[in-house]
């Protein structure tokens, strides 16, 4: 059954004509703020119990003994799952079918793979006796070494990075274009391994009746969800129910099913009834994704002009020991700056550490840190502004496949941004700012890109005769506010007031909305509600227009347009017929049709498709103490056409932030002797707080992309992340005289570097 929520707006958010492109609040808003909105966890089916993780304290071994004995001798506890009867599976949780799909940890055997890893799930009556349990089994190990960084591994050559795309890429000759340019520039960045930290944790309420399974789950794609549990299970995909109304947060960690969400399916067969699994903070840090460690080394020719004639990127990355997910961190130097001859490479090593997986921006938020750094060396050295560095290398195609852009103002993004911030009043050298206070002033930028992509989806509208619209989508809204935009596309689609429109989604019973990932959520599902509304449209039209009783005979379906629940005949608005008439006269309650998103392949492999923005960061560093602040953040990006710029803007911010976060905060550590993270809760994995962004402006700069999709949008939820690191990179040397190059930014290297006092 589909969760039963009000999403309809009042009459005070009710506008006449197009929804889109209207600063609409978010349809879930009052839900959330009243705490009406129903999380998985908030979900207590009769008869419940709850489970809890046992994990691994060691990295690399196995496990030699549980004592469940004592475990199932507590008050309270019903079951203790481990590999010894765990449920059968019909599907090898270590079997992987496409890249879509990664390996799982469900006590397949004792074998420990990395830490944090489920070695067992015990099942109680109350929380804390399966808490106390979990505790009792005292896990003892035989523990082999750990392999914790790139030094304990042997490199290689991956088959492919990201999903699909090759390790290396070449154009030109760089090895000539070196050799060639009058001032050469070489670096060396490292990025830290990092983990989503979603406000909400992954959970799973998991419920069978028979062969059929109901679960209440996070998912950023219900039907990619509902189609791998399925085949764990042997059960056709209708048997499986996967409800997902509301995500406290995903950033691609909940794209795809893990393996604790499983386990929480596992315990409930095992006992059955009804199981709720949920993750402590500290557990998020091994089974469920992560962001990988990359070394890249860059490597910039710039001839006497100061325009590139060459470079060269090359990523070090890691991986686990049993999966194959590999950041694509080098492949950010495709796409954004003119150069005769560009070559990127990835080579990577397997440690004893979990499955990295898509984290916001993933390749691009790592690589273009490294790549932004690495183009303000080259300006410096040069003696040419940063700006003006960037202008001299602006790519009017695509650098690596010589593509036109489908659009690209990133132009007006650099000069809106750049005047809003006040770059003009930049000094060229280091070191020459400091505020009333003394401390250390620099101003830093970096340019944003990311691709602009879209997937397959599909959507059911649907007019009834009371004058009101259904849609409905399988669409998920991890916060960034998709149930609002797409309500408007639906609204706008439909030709209705958004007042007048039931918007159903977050439920796989619903038709397939793909995956809320990429930046490519509202492109994909928007366009198979806009084609879903457009063919409703076109069945109503061809009723009246073939009326003779109707005002819009003879028009035909070109010759009408929809408005306000009103059909019009073009050119002679004086003659219209609402919908309600229309079906009342030809006896219908309802008509109803599916749209699915209609990609143009052809038109997508002709252009380069991305979104563009420029960021200027100011950071002050306390020459004594060594403690670097942003002071102030302004970004400017063009992403196409915008459907509400309230939420749109929201989401620039929030990337900001993290870009911020990336440079000073994020970092996880692990012990090189045991292999265990060190910090993994949110006291010790430093994220940004509101002191630590007092200023954060979000410019929407126009632009129109006929070719991207039929509505002409682009993805927001990731671009702010990739020009805003490099920015604050960039402005902690401007203030400072010390390049980082190894993040998050450390105190140490200003120190050693001579960049403090």
């Amino acid at each position: 059954m589909t969760p039963d929520l009000n999403l309809s707006h009042t009459p005070a958010h009710r506008r006449q004509g197009s929804s889109i492109g209207q600063p609409m609040t978010r349809r879930d808003g009052i839900l959330k703020v009243t705490g009406a909105a129903t999380y998985a966890a908030d979900n207590h089916p009769p008869d419940m119990l709850y489970a809890v993780l046992a994990v691994a304290a060691i990295a690399r071994g196995r496990v030699a003994s549980l004592d469940v004995a004592a475990a199932l001798a507590h008050r309270g506890v019903v079951e203790v799952m481990t590999p010894a009867n765990r449920p059968a599976l019909a599907l090898d949780p270590d079997a992987k079918f496409h890249p879509f799909m990664f390996r799982l940890d469900l006590l397949q055997n004792d074998g420990v793979r990395y830490p944090n890893q489920p070695i067992a799930v015990v099942i109680a009556e109350t929380l804390e006796a399966a808490t106390e349990g979990a505790a009792l089994l005292a896990p003892r190990y035989e523990t082999e070494t750990a392999r914790v960084g790139f030094e304990d591994a042997e490199t290689f050559v991956p088959g492919g990075v990201g999903v699909g795309n090759p390790a290396s890429q070449q154009k030109g000759d760089v090895k000539a274009g070196l050799a060639a340019a009058a001032t050469r520039v070489e670096a060396r960045y490292e990025t830290p391994p990092q983990y989503h930290n979603a406000m909400e944790p992954h959970a799973i309420v998991a419920s069978w009746d028979g062969d059929s399974l109901t679960v209440d789950t996070p998912s950023q794609g219900l039907a990619i969800a509902q189609g791998r549990i399925a085949g764990l299970f042997g059960l056709s995909p209708d048997k499986v129910h996967v409800r997902s109304p509301f995500l406290g947060g995903g950033f691609g960690s909940k794209g795809l099913v893990s393996g604790p969400q499983v386990l929480g399916i596992l315990a409930a067969r095992l006992v059955g009834r009804p199981v709720k699994l949920v993750l402590r903070r500290e557990q998020m840090y091994g089974p469920v994704g992560h962001r990988a460690p990359t070394r890249q080394t860059l490597r910039l020719g710039i001839d006497s002009e100061g325009r590139l004639t060459a470079l060269d990127h090359h990523a070090l990355t890691a991986s686990s020991t049993f999966d194959d997910f590999f950041e694509p961190a080098a492949d950010a130097s495709h796409t954004l700056y003119a150069s005769p001859a560009i070559a990127t490479a990835h080579e990577a090593v397997r440690l004893d550490t979990g499955t990295p997986l898509f984290m916001r921006a993933p390749g691009e938020a790592t690589g273009s840190i490294a790549l932004e750094s690495a183009v303000d060396e080259a300006a410096w050295a040069c003696g040419r502004d940063p700006l003006d560095f960037r202008l001299a290398n602006y790519a009017e195609v695509e650098p690596m496949t010589g593509k036109p852009f489908s659009s690209k103002a990133l132009r007006e993004c650099y000069a809106e941004a750049a005047a809003r911030f006040g770059w003009s009043g930049r000094p060229l050298a280091p070191r020459a700012m400091r505020d009333t206070a003394g401390l250390l002033t620099g101003w830093g930028m970096g340019t944003a890109t990311f691709p602009a992509l879209m997937f397959q989806a599909e959507a059911r509208a649907v007019l009834k005769s009371d004058g009101r619209g259904l849609m409905e989508t399988s669409a998920a809204d991890m916060g960034q506010g998709a149930w609002t935009a797409l309500a408007q596309i639906a609204a706008d689609g439909l030709g209705l007031d958004i007042g007048q429109l039931e918007f159903r989604a977050g439920s796989s019973d619903l038709p397939d909305a793909g995956i809320a990932g990429g930046s490519g959520h509202t492109a994909t599902a928007g366009m198979a509600i806009h084609n879903a509304g457009a063919a409703v449209i076109a069945r109503l039209a061809d009723i009246a227009t073939a009326d003779a009783a109707s005002p819009l005979y003879g028009a035909g379906n070109e010759g009408v347009v929809a408005r306000s629940g009103r059909l019009y005949r073009r050119g002679d608005e004086s003659r219209s017929e609402s919908y309600t008439e229309i079906l009342g006269r030809a006896g219908l309650s309802e008509i109803e049709a599916r749209g699915t998103s209609a990609a143009d392949q052809d038109t997508r492999e002709a252009y380069a498709m991305h979104a563009h923005g420029a960021v200027f960061a100011e950071v002050k560093v306390d020459p004594d103490l060594g403690q670097v602040r942003v002071t102030r953040l302004v970004g400017a990006f063009a992403a196409g056409r915008v459907i509400n710029p309230r939420l749109v803007r929201s989401q620039y911010l929030g990337g900001m932030i993290w870009g911020a976060s990336f440079a000073l905060h994020e970092e996880a550590l692990a012990d090189h002797r045991t292999g265990r993270i060190q910090n993994a809760n949110l006291a010790e994995y430093h994220v940004p707080v509101n002191a630590d962004v007092p200023s954060v402006e979000a410019l929407l700069v126009h632009e129109d992309d006929p070719y991207v999709n039929a509505l002409g949008i682009k993805g927001v939820g990731e671009i702010g992340i990739t020009g805003t690191a490099g920015a604050v990179a960039n402005a902690v040397w401007h203030a400072t005289g010390v390049r980082p190059r190894r993040f998050p930014v450390r105190i140490e290297d200003l120190l050693a570097g001579g960049g403090l006092g």
